[in-house]
């Protein structure tokens, strides 16, 4: 008898849940927000890029778009923890580039702040590796259109912490 007390108070509970949440209605606003309003980098083309890092092991969009000619592309670090232990880069890798190989062995140049000196020719561009509060800013040239992929190579970010860069 008292299973069956419990299953009718939980079923009454549930009832009244449901009941509670229909019949709302909610006005339709003139102001709408766009896509690019709420995600600017997502869809817009510049050569001027800021994407940020922080301390979840993310970065603010894993697309960026920008023209064939000269990049300027700043990393900020949002986060708080040091760079020996939550460092971040960002490392453009040429196409065609075998991203998990490249990590695997980014992951073993601590020496070289995880980038490794046998995979330079695979690179176009990285920033250094900077910690909480920090930012790197660096300039360079890709002339060809196609889609390039980035990654930060501090251990264990690969899998999290990687994105596109589409040159038109």
């Amino acid at each position: 008898m008292n299973n069956i007390f419990k299953i009718s108070i939980l079923a009454l509970a549930t009832a009244f849940t449901l009941q509670s949440c229909g019949g709302k209605t909610t006005e339709k606003t003139e102001e709408s927000t766009t896509t690019e309003e709420l995600y600017p980098e997502a869809e817009a083309t510049s050569n001027t890029i800021t994407i940020e890092s922080n301390d979840a092991m993310q970065f603010s969009t894993n697309e960026l778009r920008a023209k064939a000619g000269e990049i300027t592309l700043t990393l900020k670090h949002s986060g708080k923890m040091e760079k020996a232990v939550m460092g971040h880069n960002l490392v453009i890798l040429k196409s065609g580039t075998d991203v998990n190989s490249f990590g695997a062995k980014a992951a073993e140049a601590k020496d070289t702040d995880y980038i490794p000196a046998s995979e330079a020719a695979a690179i176009v561009a990285q920033t250094k590796l900077i910690g909480g509060g920090e930012s790197d800013t660096i300039n360079f040239t890709i002339t060809e259109p196609g889609t390039y992929d980035y990654i930060c190579s501090f251990p264990g970010h690969l899998a999290l912490m990687k994105g596109k860069l589409i040159v038109e």
